[in-house]
């Protein structure tokens, strides 16, 4: 097994609040590793540190190999990690395709070329329908952003991810103000890439984690409680005084 992200010993303070307390986790290479935990448990502060957004008080991220713990968030997208929701600006009145090719060319270097047509690129065309394809979206290829459901857009965001060829994808509440029906189509495009894609998902809904993850860490007061795989953790009685409650 190849670690592909090491955490060790993550602190953030901020005044007198400890929002990320001696946070140590690893990720799998092609596994689907989970962060749950109550409201309030620096799961956000957490995520800020590993994309770049925040750098920690005190430990050390590893990224396939490298220290990346004081690298920027472009240095570490470049590097492979891409975060689900802010992968590019999803620009409403240019169509799926377009939005997807727009990822793909930044990924290729081609960021300065931003303006035109996707139909003028035609090998950054047939990557974005493929990503498309992948999500579920290819029939909408043609369709203006704004003109989609909440579901199919965090679905062209997958898209956009995919478009810069990631090494791991940080899934930051993908089901966010999903319906059911929404997320359970969700659920069943990342199933497709389980084993291919390494993930990083951070979701409230019970249900996508036990169903998509490989090991599941527990986090509270910011610090990392439990970790192991959904059957363990659904039997682990601290867990479920923590956080999933005796319905777990």
């Amino acid at each position: 097994m190849t670690v592909l992200l090491e955490v060790r010993g993550l602190y953030k303070t901020f005044g007198g609040v400890t929002a990320t307390k001696n946070v140590s986790l690893d990720v799998i290479e092609g596994e689907v590793h989970a962060i749950i935990g109550p409201n309030g448990a620096g799961k956000t502060t957490l995520i800020s540190q590993l994309c770049g957004e925040q750098f920690p008080d005190a430990g050390k991220v590893h990224f396939n190999g490298r220290d990346i713990t004081k690298a920027s968030g472009p240095a570490r997208a470049k590097m492979g990690i891409a975060r689900s929701f802010q992968i590019t600006t999803v620009f409403q009145d240019m169509t799926l395709l377009e939005n997807v090719a727009l990822a793909a060319q930044a990924h290729d270097g081609h960021s300065f070329r931003f303006w035109r047509n996707a139909n003028s690129e035609p090998e950054i065309n047939r990557q974005a329908m493929e990503r498309l394809k992948e999500v579920g979206l290819d029939a909408k290829a043609m369709v203006l952003s704004r003109e989609v459901s909440h579901g199919e857009h965090r679905q062209l965001e997958i898209a956009m991810a995919l478009a810069t060829a990631p090494k791991m994808l940080l899934l930051d509440e993908p089901m966010a103000g999903m319906g059911s029906e929404e997320s359970q189509r969700m659920i069943e495009i990342l199933q497709r890439f389980r084993g291919q894609k390494t993930m990083l998902l951070v979701e409230h809904d019970m249900d996508a984690v036990f169903a998509l993850a490989d090991r599941i860490s527990v986090l509270v007061y910011g610090e990392i409680i439990a970790t192991d795989t959904p059957d363990a953790i659904r039997d682990n009685e601290a867990v479920k005084r923590a956080y999933l409650g005796e319905e777990a």
